[in-house]
This record gives structure tokens, sequence and C-alpha cells, in this order.
């Protein structure tokens, strides 16, 4: 008889054990970070950057090339 009731016990434990163990909720999703830049802000700044960096380097070269005749 004792040994019944220690089955018993040990089955109602395992699954009330179980049944906590799933019984729990996952966390909530976190939110969507927030939007950043878009893709193409500020490439009108960079071509001017670009066109003026890229004028002065040539200017340069051209003036302080010498002269091979």
């Amino acid at each position: 008889m004792k040994v019944t009731i220690q089955k018993i016990v040990l089955v109602l434990i395992v699954m009330l054990s179980s049944q906590l163990i799933f019984s729990q909720t996952p966390p909530p999703p976190t939110p969507p970070p927030p939007p950043g830049l878009p893709i193409d802000g500020g490439v009108v700044l960079m071509f001017i950057v670009a066109l003026s960096l890229g004028y002065l380097l040539t200017r340069k070269y051209f003036i302080t090339k010498k002269s091979s005749l």
C-alpha cells in the first residue's frame, strides 16, 4: 500500500513540475530599432565635396608639374 502511494505522489510531482516548466510564457518581443539615416542622405553633399576635391587636386598637380620640354 505504501509503495502505491509513493508512486502516485511521484507521478503527481513529475506532472506538476513539468507543467510549471512548460507553462511559462515567453518574454514580450522587443520593439524594432529606431530608424536611422536614409541610405541616400548626404549623397549630394558627398558629390559636391568629391568634385571640389578632384578639382583642387587636379589643379595642384598641373601647377606643380614640371614640363618635360
